[in-house]
């Protein structure tokens, strides 16, 4: 009698009970996977986002760069981790929207994550070497289509936002480029200021063109970057007005994760992202922060993944 009374008393009790995945989280540091090397703009926000998280969630987040496959080896470790919130991706918008058109990455973008918050949209400047005799995006094209195939642009890897781009700007304004893939966007960034390469698409840019090494042209964004006043966008230019949203940054955990935990992640990163100093941080990164809820990120996902699949097979990219 005492065990049936002890049962069904636990029974009327379950339903109040907090979900035991939920209870006490985190109760352990915080995994952070960014997708690609040191020194990229994924791992830059990725680094700003944990410090800002400590506070709020009483534990430690310790970012791990693990690239590859233009981003789809970090991607994939979290998509097979344990759905507990304790390992999460900073995802570029090219793991989820690009690389799984182009390869076998092992993951469904759609059904392998949870989306958690987002720390917003990037600008990107279209930059050239500053040696090259090419200082306008008209100058640029008029190179390009006098010169077939001469020029190359460098990007962070196949399948990343950077490629995307440069394949998108060449086939609106009519030449050839070669891609020349690097394993990161701060190699690739060498490679233009050294001159191994004429053009790259990146944040990455930015502190380059400040420090004069290399030369601005454009600017990828809905509007001008402050730190850029005098660059035009490309759609000032006429170009890059129906391009796919591919330039933002988010976080994921692996699908299943508790929604306690997911709501538990969001409200302390978008409160992080309230914060001055974070998003001061971010803006020097060249992003535009922007708090999200998760079921808003997951639109964005599923509308971007399908509008870059149908400009990578346009561009018979994919």
């Amino acid at each position: 009698m005492i065990s049936r009374r002890l049962l069904l008393g636990a029974g009327l009790a379950a339903p109040f009970i907090r979900p035991a995945a939920a209870q006490g989280f985190p109760d352990r540091p915080i995994r952070y996977l960014v997708p690609y090397t040191p020194g990229a703009t994924n791992d830059n926000v990725a680094r700003t986002m944990a410090r800002a998280l400590l506070p709020k969630l009483g534990q430690p987040v310790v970012v791990e760069n693990k690239a590859g496959a233009g981003g789809a080896v970090g991607a994939r470790f979290v998509a097979d981790a344990k759905a507990d919130g304790h390992v999460l991706l900073n995802a570029s918008a090219a793991n989820l929207t690009i690389a799984p058109h182009l390869n076998a990455v092992g993951y469904d973008p759609l059904r392998s994550f949870a989306p958690v918050a987002s720390a917003g949209e990037a600008f990107a400047l279209v930059a050239v070497n500053a040696d090259l005799p090419i200082h306008s995006i008209a100058e640029l094209i008029a190179y390009g289509r006098k010169h077939p195939g001469a020029l190359n642009y460098a990007s962070p890897g196949i399948g990343s936002v950077g490629q995307l781009r440069a394949a998108l700007l060449a086939d609106e304004a009519g030449f050839d480029a070669v891609h020349v893939p690097f394993p990161g966007s701060a190699p690739a960034s060498t490679s233009v200021i050294a001159g191994d390469c004429h053009l790259i698409i990146d944040p990455i840019a930015a502190p380059h063109v400040e420090a004069g090494r290399l030369r601005a042209l454009a600017v990828v964004g809905a509007t001008r970057w402050d730190a850029f006043p005098d660059v035009p966008t490309l759609g000032e230019l006429g170009l890059g007005q129906d391009w796919p949203g591919s330039g933002w940054f988010a976080m994921f955990a692996p699908a299943a994760t508790p929604a306690p935990v997911v709501a538990r992640l969001n409200a302390a990163f978008n409160g992080s992202l309230a914060e001055p100093e974070v998003e001061a941080a971010l803006r020097r990164f060249g992003l535009r922060p922007e708090a999200l809820a998760p079921e808003e990120l997951a639109q964005r996902l599923a509308a971007d993944h399908a509008a870059v699949g149908r400009a990578l097979r346009r561009l018979r990219i994919a």
